[in-house]
């Protein structure tokens, strides 16, 4: 099979016909392949539950967009012909000629001075020999927008010199938005805005951020109009970008240019801000709309995005940029933050998904990705705080969420403790603070670290929402129900990322109390449940796997005579990895150890149902969750292996096998049983298809398995490679 990296590139799959054809056919519909639960009681209609895996629908993007591109071959072979010429270096609009005559520019086809030719409007008269849209250049004395190494945003003053053109110079512009990031990161979030917007329409660097800070608020807030404007905001952002560019795409330029003129700085500024425009409006569309065609759009954006990275990360080298650049940093740091990303995220996905992408043209290294991220959050640019948010993002949520919890907090304590000492009161770096205290399992640092981001400013409630989550999991952890439930009504009421989810865990959070014990605010948690399915919303064109779990769990109280659910609230807890927390404190081990006893011994009592078994086979599971951290590895292999001898009479909660497998898997890996744990592995990754939370199980077994396989060969061992 041939090195995917090859696949779009020359002569194979000449990339200016590639990223072409996938723009002229932005509109092409896609395919979805509908997964179809187990069907429980209390549905009315029989119906199908869709979910798709995590990823799936961008390995479906890239296999349409190969497929629209040899279609497009056979409709117009003659586009083809003449695209593979202008990759080849015979482009006569690449070579400076145009079919009537005379020279053009590539950045925006005017003429040459001298050929009796206008230059464009707006554009100052040059000398002859010269285009006249070519830009003066960064006048010298202008001022570095360089912080100082060590604190990516400090100081940022303004620049000095000057230009007749209507855009400032690119350093004057770096410092100005530097000065604007530091306001965003005083909490002065209208200042940051006033300062970028009355550049945002001429230069590139003021048009990103200000579209950028928008699309967080946008996100933040999950309203309508928000995301709109956002996204009608960095459409705008990213045309001011394509001004500066060459008229080609970047990688036809690079890969065709063999000796020709280099690209500016300011053209190669351009490709890294457009690439990022790509990536965030890709976002935006996946927010936006909820239909296959515009998650086409989407992902078609996220691809071309990935090939201009790609290309500027193997053309910026020590010899091409002079190393006194002011901007080279700037430069090298939105390449690193671009290729980091990119190579962090998609080592994430499971083998099998992750081969169909690299077919595709992608590649995913989990190691270059943190080096590129690493490397761009300590030198001094522009972009050294969206690499420091990523990786704190994966060293605090993503390995948790979607891995097995390992202990990354003295990597995010190194890169977050000198934003906290130049800006103590920043609601963004107190909520990793506090999250940085959490996993590491001192509960009461945490809850006061959140706190104080919540009080540190009062312009934007979305940052306090993000800590109200977070504090809602610290008094479940400690088992405080009544304040985890104070929480998640306020999200309920002020938040509308999932509403849905936050009923959910009102109605849990009710239900763990004392049946005698008054309820807050006189709610009742059997009509909270009833409610939950009315929440019901999609993002990207489908409910999120939690979301739609809380429906499902929900439905069983639509009957007059229900069920009660066991301990919903530690059930949630488990699907975001709050056991390896709960790890960390005995006290809370204990306490949580007897919650599942009693619900075991009330489970024992009750009456016979269609559920009993799922819900005797849930409190096991957590039970041997919480008896592994208590170091009694005898009794919680007895759980681990009860549940899974109970296969064939669940029900209907059949995550809890696979589950249960890589419980165990986890258990015999602390013993130093690898290959047991392997065998365990690969039997709930291959034996189980179409369970709830199923894309969260196989992200975590693949976290196990890259784990294992990274100990075989650093130990040298002979073998099958676990995968």
């Amino acid at each position: 099979m041939p090195n995917p990296e090859h696949l779009f590139s020359r002569p194979f799959f000449p990339p200016p016909l590639s990223i072409c054809v996938l723009k002229q056919w932005e509109g092409t519909a896609g395919i979805g392949a509908p997964v179809e639960y187990p069907q429980e009681p209390f549905q009315g209609k029989r119906e199908k539950r869709h979910e798709k895996l995590s990823g799936l629908g961008e390995v479906c993007i890239c296999i349409i967009c190969i497929a629209v591109t040899f279609a497009c071959l056979l409709l117009d072979p003659t586009s083809w012909t003449r695209r593979c010429r202008a990759a080849g270096g015979e482009n006569p609009a690449r070579s400076g000629w145009q079919e009537g005559g005379g020279r053009s520019c590539h950045l925006c086809s005017a003429a040459q001075v001298g050929d009796g030719r206008e230059p464009p409007a707006g554009r100052s008269p040059a000398e002859p020999g010269r285009f006249a849209c070519v830009s003066p250049g960064i006048p010298e004395g202008a001022a570095s927008a360089t912080p100082a190494p060590g604190m990516a945003l400090e100081g940022g003053g303004g620049g000095g010199g000057g230009s007749s053109s209507s855009s400032s110079s690119l350093e004057a512009a770096l410092a100005e938005c530097t000065e604007a990031l530091n306001c965003f990161l005083k909490n002065q979030f209208s200042e940051s805005l006033e300062m970028l917007q009355p550049r945002a329409k001429e230069s590139m660097y003021h048009a990103l951020i200000y579209a950028t800070i928008l699309e967080m608020q946008a996100m933040m807030t999950f309203e309508h109009d928000d995301i709109v404007h956002a996204g009608h905001t960095m459409k705008e952002a990213q045309e001011i970008c394509q001004r500066f560019r060459r008229k080609s795409t970047v990688t036809g330029s690079f890969s065709s240019r063999l000796g020709g003129d280099s690209c500016t700085e300011e053209e190669l500024h351009a490709e890294v801000c457009y690439a990022e425009c790509l990536l965030h409006r890709a976002a935006l569309t996946f927010l936006q709309d909820e239909n296959m065609v515009n998650f086409i759009k989407g992902g078609i954006k996220v691809r071309s995005s990935y090939l201009i990275y790609r290309e500027l990360n193997s053309f910026i080298q020590p010899n091409q940029l002079p190393s006194s650049s002011p901007s080279r940093a700037h430069l090298e740091g939105g390449v690193a933050l671009g290729i980091g990303a990119f190579n962090l995220t998609l080592s994430l996905f499971p083998p099998r998904i992750l081969r169909l992408l690299e077919f595709a043209g992608f590649s995913g290294d989990k190691d270059y990705g943190l080096q590129q991220l690493h490397q761009g959050a300590t030198t001094a640019n522009l972009r050294a705080l969206l690499c420091t948010m990523l990786l704190l993002c994966y060293y605090t949520f993503l390995t948790f969420v979607l891995g097995i919890g390992e202990d990354n907090f003295t990597e995010a304590e190194a890169l977050l403790s000198p934003y906290l000492a130049r800006y103590p009161k920043s609601a963004i770096f107190l909520f990793f603070a506090g999250r940085i205290e959490e996993i590491k399992g001192n509960i009461n640092e945490a809850i006061k670290k959140f706190e104080e981001g919540c009080s540190a400013q009062q312009a934007w409630k979305q940052f306090h929402h993000m800590c109200y989550w977070e504090l809602m999991w610290c008094f479940a952890y400690k088992g405080m129900w009544k304040m985890a439930y104070f929480y998640a009504d306020l999200l309920s009421k002020e938040n509308r990322w999932s509403k849905a989810m936050y009923v959910y865990m009102k109605a849990a959070f009710l239900s763990m109390l004392p049946p005698e014990e008054p309820r807050p605010f006189g709610e009742d948690e059997v009509e909270l449940f009833r409610q939950v399915s009315s929440f019901k919303q999609k993002i990207a064109g489908k409910s999120p796997p939690t979301e739609k779990f809380a429906i499902r769990k929900a439905r069983r109280y639509k009957a007059s005579e229900h069920v009660p659910l066991p301990v919903p609230a530690l059930e949630m807890m488990y699907m975001w990895n709050g056991f390896t927390v709960l790890g960390k404190r005995q006290e809370l081990l204990k306490g949580t150890l007897e919650t599942l006893t009693q619900a075991e011994k009330l489970l024992q009592k009750a009456p016979a149902s269609e559920y009993q078994v799922d819900d005797r086979c849930l409190v096991l599971l957590l039970k041997g969750l919480v008896l592994k951290h208590l170091h009694s590895s005898a009794e919680a292999e007895a759980c681990f292996s009860a549940v899974h001898g109970s296969e064939k009479r669940i029900r209907y909660d059949h995550y809890l096998v696979p589950n249960a497998l890589l419980e165990l898997s986890l258990l015999y890996v602390a013993q130093g049983r690898n290959e047991e744990a392997v065998q365990l592995l690969r039997r709930a990754k291959n034996n189980y298809k179409n369970y709830s939370m199923e894309s969260r199980t196989l992200f975590r077994i693949h976290a196990v398995l890259s784990k294992l396989k990274a100990c075989q060969e650093e130990n040298g061992a002979v073998g099958d490679s676990p995968s």
